[in-house]
């Protein structure tokens, strides 16, 4: 694990260069919103999206130009996710990686409109990325699906609308694929529409990993909600059992959520043996996914 270890610092440092290349400088006007797309954006994060853009890349010999410019569109996006999260009207958090939330650190106005320029500023990236046209297209119907009403902000609104209600295992399943899975997803799709079609079976297999991938991130956070700290998370611990939300330990227990997990690690792993020893860090992200303890 020395070796992820390296990697996982190398694609952090690449991330962050990337970031604030594409950030408008805070001392360009307005200053305060520029100042909130900084906080919110470079605020630490175990960078695993950056990292999973990365290690595809590597696996598919992409150019790294290419690999920064999609990685920054969708850690933009995931700041912009995490900002609107936050907020009172929402999951109503105070804290964000161990510091105040945007809302907070700002105000909320402020932060709104903060996401919504990350969010903006995610696709204009996509627009000048080293690639063909036609590949540039894909990538931002890819990434505007992953995170529009049929991904991401779908996921969220299934999730507020189901809190204080008990649900089925399947419907968890499905809104974790929308809320957490979708954005993960295309850490891969992204990359591998650059290389192959979308009915080709390389791209199927990979995409086959990345699902398995995001829904375990996701199994992995709800236990951690329930076993890890609030200093150790960096978010305020408990937030789903106050907001009585339905997770899967709520309802598979701490145990078999935990095998589950396993589960899915197993599946994601069986979908990389398609590929050679270029796909260890694919492998290792995996890992890293279900045994992280924060």
């Amino acid at each position: 694990m020395s070796s992820f270890k390296q990697f996982q610092d190398s694609s952090t440092q690449q991330i962050e260069a990337a970031l604030t290349h594409h950030l408008p400088a805070c001392h360009i006007e307005p200053k305060r919103l520029h100042e909130a797309m900084h906080y919110s954006t470079l605020n630490g994060g175990k960078r695993v999206r950056a990292m999973l853009v990365y290690a595809t890349g590597h696996l598919l010999d992409v150019p790294t130009s290419t690999l920064d410019d999609i990685a920054s569109s969708i850690e933009l996006i995931h700041a912009y996710s995490l900002i609107h999260d936050d907020l009172p009207s929402m999951d109503d958090d105070d804290l964000r990686r161990g510091k105040p939330s945007c809302h907070k650190a700002f105000d909320e106005a402020t932060a709104i409109l903060a996401g919504d320029a990350l969010l903006t500023l995610a696709f204009n990236v996509l627009t000048k990325t080293d690639c063909t046209a036609e590949q540039r297209v894909n990538c931002i119907q890819l990434l505007s699906q992953a995170s529009g009403s049929r991904g991401m902000v779908g996921g969220q609104a299934i999730d507020l609308a189901n809190e204080g209600q008990s649900i089925s295992i399947a419907e968890i399943e499905n809104m974790h694929l929308h809320k957490t899975g979708a954005l993960i997803c295309s850490c891969i799709t992204l990359v591998a529409c650059l290389k192959f079609n979308p009915s080709d079976s390389q791209y199927r297999h990979l995409k086959h990993y990345a699902e398995c991938i995001g829904l375990a991130f996701q199994i992995q956070d709800d236990i951690l909600d329930e076993t890890s700290s609030t200093a150790a998370l960096g978010k305020t611990q408990g937030k789903d059992q106050q907001a009585k939300k339905s997770t899967y330990p709520s309802i598979l227990g701490l145990k078999a959520s935990k095998q589950l997990a396993n589960d899915l690690y197993d599946e994601a792993i069986l979908s990389l043996s398609y590929f050679d020893q270029r796909s260890d860090h694919l492998r290792n992200i995996a890992q890293f996914t279900i045994s992280r303890i924060s």
